[in-house]
């Protein structure tokens, strides 16, 4: 309970602060956790294959 509080806490700093800035300063930021999530779930799809193959 206590860490859905902190979620949704965190999710109206984000929203509110997105709110009070350009379009160019969130939309550089969108493309930058895009980017960020992208090469993770690459790096996670490389490692679990390598990891099947072996057994």
């Amino acid at each position: 309970m206590l860490f859905l509080v902190a979620a949704l806490l965190l999710l109206g700093l984000v929203m509110g602060t997105v709110a009070h800035t350009s379009l160019t300063v969130t939309a550089v930021a969108a493309a930058v956790i895009a980017v960020w999530l992208a090469v993770f779930a690459l790096r996670e799809r490389h490692g679990r294959r390598r990891h099947t193959s072996t057994h």
